[in-house]
């Protein structure tokens, strides 16, 4: 007893005395302190030393951050820049500069109410590519009143709705990506505890006034001219120079634009001076349109051939249920062809025979035929088609759920 009770009281010391460990070959360090043991995680990977400062400040309990607001003065606050409560609200993130802005609408255009230091955001400059990356988008979002969340670990939350439908487009995969408190992140906005209360109340109460769509902008930097000048060897710059049309727009109305996606890039068209509406979710141009029907038959599709490829004609089971991969739910037109390929009439498919293997193949050539934007070769774009099989079998559980209940 008394030599585990040494152990472990070395092990205690050890873990009090103040270091820095790098850990996970240089990605991560662990700083530690002798009058309270605090643990951060940190991703080393193109993180600016802002950033590792604002989490050193907020783990030792130094908050507010260096440049937060008056959160204390909100009355008054509101009062001096002549802002009502409930007054429709437009957000915008920039990640290089770690900044949060809120602004409230004021007669006929948009005023600057609050920049917040944003305490921690993950990864480096350039958009969220698919789960799990750890990486904070990028784009053009809205949030909506079932995207506040009152639950869960963050319960004063908003959900930006990433992917959005140019992440869609681009076979970006995703979900949860959230502005929320605390100072820890894998994809998220963290804005501390204390700040986040302040944006989900000028949220909740936007809403709650009739503002259906919250517009939020999410920038990797300032795009003026000159930032962006510093900026042409990246593989990104064409896809910031895009986004710049949005930034410019409001810049110079100070109202939001009306944005779209159409070819693989956002659109962009100024509001009308004194525009009342809502700025409203991205529109989507036909082609894009067509394309994202295209990408929703791409998990039928490779679930079709993985299942001809495992159940040749000589030793596939008889029958199939209405719930299998084969049994495609709605019709599927092919490319080129005025063919339009339906369910076998509700029946079970049968690849006993040749002939129906023979009719599944060419079903699954159809499908592998459309117009697809991306190349199932790709490890993105096979990882878009796993999410949605997953979000489908969620379904059908929920489903099959709802049917037992109701027995």
């Amino acid at each position: 007893m008394n030599k585990a009770r040494s152990t472990f009281e070395r092990r205690l010391r050890a873990v009090a005395r103040p270091t820095r460990a790098a850990v996970v070959s240089g990605a991560m360090f662990v700083l530690c302190n002798v009058q309270a043991v605090h643990a951060v995680s940190i991703e080393l990977k193109d993180v600016a030393s802002d950033r590792i400062e604002r989490q050193r400040a907020a783990t030792e309990g130094n908050l507010p951050l260096a440049g937060t607001p008056d959160l204390a003065r909100l009355a008054e606050r509101l009062a001096e820049k002549g802002i009502k409560p409930g007054s429709p609200i437009l957000l915008r993130a920039f990640k290089s500069e770690s900044e949060f802005e809120v602004w409230f609408r004021k007669d006929d255009g948009y005023v600057l109410f609050a920049t917040y230091p944003v305490c921690n955001w993950s990864g480096t400059l350039g958009p969220k590519l698919r789960e799990g990356d750890k990486q904070t988008p990028e784009g053009f979002y809205t949030v909506t009143r079932a995207q506040i969340r009152h639950l869960g670990r963050w319960p004063r939350s908003l959900n930006l709705g990433f992917p959005n439908v140019f992440d869609k487009a681009q076979s970006r995969s995703g979900s949860n990506i959230l502005v929320h408190g605390g100072c820890s992140s894998v994809g998220c906005f963290a804005m501390t505890n204390a700040v986040i209360e302040e944006i989900y109340a000028f949220t909740e109460q936007a809403l709650s006034a009739g503002q259906t769509f919250i517009p939020v902008h999410v920038y990797p930097f300032r795009l003026t001219k000159e930032n962006l000048e510093t900026q042409t060897s990246s593989p990104w710059y064409p896809f910031w120079t895009n986004m710049k049309t949005v930034y410019d727009s409001f810049e110079r109305t100070k109202f939001p634009p009306r944005i779209g996606v159409c070819d693989g890039k956002y659109i962009v068209q100024d509001a009308a001076p004194g525009e009342g509406a809502d700025p409203g979710p991205l529109a989507v141009c036909g082609a894009t349109s067509a394309a994202l029907q295209v990408l929703e038959q791409l998990p039928k599709a490779v679930r079709l051939q993985l299942t001809l490829l495992r159940n040749p004609p000589q030793a596939a089971p008889r029958s199939l249920a209405k719930d299998s991969p084969l049994y495609l739910n709605r019709p599927i037109q092919s490319a080129g062809s005025s063919a339009t390929m339906q369910p076998n009439n509700g029946r079970s498919a049968d690849l006993g025979s040749a002939r129906s293997h023979e009719l599944l193949q060419a079903q699954a050539r159809a499908l592998m035929d459309l117009p697809v934007p991306c190349s199932i070769r790709r490890t993105s774009c096979r990882r878009y088609v796993a999410l949605h099989e997953r979000a489908e079998r969620r379904v059908m559980g929920s489903r099959r759920h709802a049917r037992h209940a109701s027995r």
